[in-house]
């Protein structure tokens, strides 16, 4: 039972500093900024989006011209 209570204890501070797996940042003295939280990666990340949303429009515009064509 001792060893069980210990493992216990270690899984409760291994839990403390997890969040740093998870995409967010770690309390105190631990862990760093994620990198998708940089303003590095968010300003490429919306870029993306950006891109993503072009590419979307220009193919919705195409099917449509297609459509009106075949008509």
């Amino acid at each position: 039972m001792p060893l069980m209570g210990l493992i216990a204890v270690a899984l409760i501070a291994f839990s403390l500093v997890w969040p740093q797996g998870q995409g967010e940042r770690s309390w105190g003295p631990f862990g760093h900024t994620p990198v998708q939280q940089t303003p590095e990666m968010k300003a490429k990340i919306q870029r993306e989006k950006d891109a993503a949303a072009r590419r979307d429009a220009a193919a919705r515009k195409a099917v449509e011209a297609a459509g009106k064509i075949a008509q």
